[in-house]
């Protein structure tokens, strides 16, 4: 007498989350050295969390730490003060937040010209999060830039 194979072991979807609450701050000094090593942290961050490198929402959220970097050095620097990124994730969303210590010098998106070499930084972010904005710091001068982006489950 033969018998069947059992049946194909099928994963057991669940309404749990992708990824529990995970959080990662760090500062990092103001020049295109400090850009480089928060983009390769964070990306090493968020392939930790579940978000591997080469998959779409690892691309646009390294470049969006990129580009927040670029600017916070760009357009918020005070020589001798650092910039801070702070990564955080709970169930789908992933939150970026870069603050640095000009106050004074506001995001704005701007129209790109062909004249122009910059200008393009908030275009790309607000191109690849769900949503984006800025808040003032408080009890000190500056501004955090955050950008947020639904990553879907796994």
């Amino acid at each position: 007498m033969t018998s069947k194979p059992p049946p194909p072991v099928r994963p057991i979807r669940t309404t749990q989350p992708r990824f529990p609450w995970h959080h990662f701050t760090m500062c990092f000094t103001s020049t295109p050295r400090g850009v480089r090593l928060a983009r390769r942290l964070a990306g090493e961050r968020l392939d930790t969390w579940g978000i591997p490198y080469g998959s779409d929402a690892h691309d646009a959220l390294t470049l969006v730490v990129s580009e927040l970097g670029a600017n916070a050095v760009r357009h918020g620097l005070v020589a001798g003060r650092d910039f801070r990124l702070r990564l955080s994730a709970e169930g789908t969303t992933v939150r970026i937040e870069v603050t640095d210590t000009r106050g004074e010098s506001l995001p704005a998106l701007a129209e790109p010209s062909d004249e122009l070499e910059g200008g393009r930084g908030l275009l790309l972010v607000a191109a690849l999060t769900d949503r984006w904005g800025w808040y003032p710091c408080e009890g000190g001068p500056g501004k955090t830039i955050w950008a947020v982006l639904e990553v879907g489950p796994a």
